[in-house]
């Protein structure tokens, strides 16, 4: 970087400081995503919480794996997966407690998949409905390759199963926070990820958490418009 140019991680940090007396009122949480035609979902099963080894033992074993077997997981892995990232725990009138946190309840996250090798799922984007706990094909097809150039030309984005992509819908925390929204989806990602760290360890999966990616390139692999809809994370899961 030039010395005159602009620094931008800084200006965002001042940019978005709390300080008395600003304006921090509460308002009307926005409607999420609209849902998809019934035919057009598929329904996953329910979580298995039944297996695997106990929370200290599986802290002590979490480890970024990059390697993967080109084998594929079960419908009943992946659901197991999507489950400990967000799935729905208790339901009230709101908000619906979900296994991981969210600034104000608001949970501004949605979960797009690569699916490259899943038993009972076409290859192809899917996109994951919390509600029902439901998937919806986006596109079929085989996009191993184009993840993997997306992601700065990782390969093991195309070496995995699956790779979770997610993206912050950023008005739904935004019409609360203002400004200190942009802080908040990274930390509600970071509890997201961490869930899918944990669960791929209890269950013997490798899982590695991807930063670095061109953003355009896999805002456009998702469909979403990089502004108001825009990918800040990136996970790979696959057998070790």
């Amino acid at each position: 970087m030039n010395r005159g140019e602009e620094k931008i991680g800084e200006k965002f940090q001042q940019a978005t400081k709390y300080a008395r007396f600003s304006d921090l009122s509460e308002k009307t949480r926005p409607p999420g995503k609209r849902p998809s035609p019934q035919e057009s979902l598929i329904t996953l099963s329910e979580p298995d919480l039944e297996k695997g080894p106990n929370l200290w033992k599986t802290l002590l074993k979490r480890r970024s794996i990059r390697d993967y077997a080109r084998t594929s997981l079960s419908l009943q892995d992946l659901s197991n997966l999507l489950w400990a990232t967000q799935g729905i725990t208790a339901k009230a009138d709101f908000p619906w407690y979900r296994t991981a946190p969210s600034a104000g309840a608001l949970h501004p996250i949605d979960t797009y998949l690569v699916v490259n090798r899943i038993q009972e799922l076409r290859p192809g984007i899917y996109f994951f409905h919390v509600g029902n706990f439901r998937l919806e094909m986006k596109k079929e097809g085989n996009f191993s390759r184009q993840i993997a150039e997306a992601a700065l030309g990782q390969g093991l984005a195309a070496d995995a199963a699956v790779v979770f992509i997610w993206v912050a819908v950023i008005r739904r925390s935004r019409q609360k926070y203002h400004q200190r929204a942009y802080r908040y989806i990274y930390l509600d990602c970071g509890h997201i990820g961490q869930n899918l760290y944990l669960a791929a360890t209890a269950m013997s999966l490798g899982c590695c958490g991807i930063a670095a990616f061109f953003d355009d390139e896999v805002n456009d692999l998702v469909g979403v418009d990089g502004k108001e809809e825009t990918a800040i994370y990136l996970a790979a899961v696959g057998k070790r």
